[in-house]
């Protein structure tokens, strides 16, 4: 397998179930789960509940010390990610949610217009090397080390070998502002039907294209 360099402008991806989105547009902001959690916003919950917790109560960031992750609104370097998957399949342990991924959106975004946004608005972010869910993961807060990202992994479509590294994260605190979404994914006809239905009436409208090859 070559290795895949680092891209010029690398994007970054955040998925939420569709049912989530008129409150996204609404409020202006995609919201961090400590503050999804303490205001009790409705609305599908895809991931595992227990990660959730772990991430909320117990893993914070090295380069930001006193940051869990669970207080960062999390970002993929990729669509089709190993969550997404894990959806699709509909029977790892404590997956709560069952609906599959066609309810499923992917949020496309810029990295460097993401830490542009942040650094002026004094917000930290950070990017992880692999998944910042598990138990032991490396992040960094400097755009120079990008290249410890395994982009290779990343890319991959067939990823069984290259789990950790496709897992990588962006993590921005508290909130991220909608207007920096550029592109909505989508799996199928009717969900890019009630996504422009809820884009209606909303200031800021991404263009929203069906990316089957988002989509497993």
């Amino acid at each position: 397998m070559s290795l895949m360099p680092q891209p010029a402008r690398p994007k970054i991806y955040h998925i939420v179930h569709v049912d989530r989105l008129a409150s996204i547009v609404n409020d202006g902001n995609l919201w961090s789960d400590a503050v999804l959690v303490a205001e009790r916003r409705g609305g599908t919950v895809i991931g595992m509940h227990d990660i959730k917790e772990r991430r909320l109560n117990e893993l914070h960031l090295t380069s930001h010390p006193d940051l869990y992750v669970g207080q960062c609104v999390p970002f993929y370097f990729c669509p089709r990610s190993v969550m997404l998957f894990l959806i699709h399949c509909a029977n790892a342990d404590g997956l709560t949610y069952r609906g599959g991924q066609e309810p499923i959106v992917h949020l496309e975004c810029d990295l460097y217009d993401a830490v542009d946004w942040a650094e002026k608005h004094d917000r930290r972010w950070a990017f992880t090397l692999s998944n910042a869910g598990a138990r032991y993961f490396e992040d960094r807060s400097d755009l120079a080390q990008l290249h410890e990202i395994n982009w290779t992994a990343v890319s991959a479509t067939q990823w069984q070998h290259l789990k950790e590294g496709k897992q990588a994260e962006f993590l921005v605190e508290r909130s991220f502002p909608w207007s920096l979404v550029s592109r909505i994914g989508v799996q199928s006809k009717g969900i890019a039907q009630q996504v422009a239905d809820i884009l209606q009436r909303a200031e800021h409208r991404p263009m929203v294209r069906i990316q089957s090859d988002w989509y497993y």
